[in-house]
């Protein structure tokens, strides 16, 4: 099934700012105060909300690959410094 975009239109202001319509916060979860990352992309800018969903998802997705080892030894480099 081919899903329709739904799409609007906002301005931005002097200050670079704009407001995302609340049909787009309320489907993203985004909050006040919730952040996002800011990405160029060759098609324009991407942004993607960080959300506390978001924040869940990614627990335990670096498990099994040794991040917690390459940290303490970096952080053991950096207090031998």
């Amino acid at each position: 099934m081919v899903q329709a975009t739904k799409s609007d239109t906002v301005s931005f202001s002097a200050k670079g700012q704009l407001v995302i319509p609340r049909w787009l916060r309320q489907e993203f979860g985004i909050e006040e105060g919730t952040k996002a990352s800011v990405t160029a992309t060759p098609e324009g800018i991407l942004l993607k909300p960080i959300t506390r969903a978001y924040i869940r998802s990614l627990r335990g997705s670096l498990k099994g690959k040794g991040v917690m080892k390459a940290l303490m030894e970096d952080r053991k480099r950096e207090r031998e410094l």
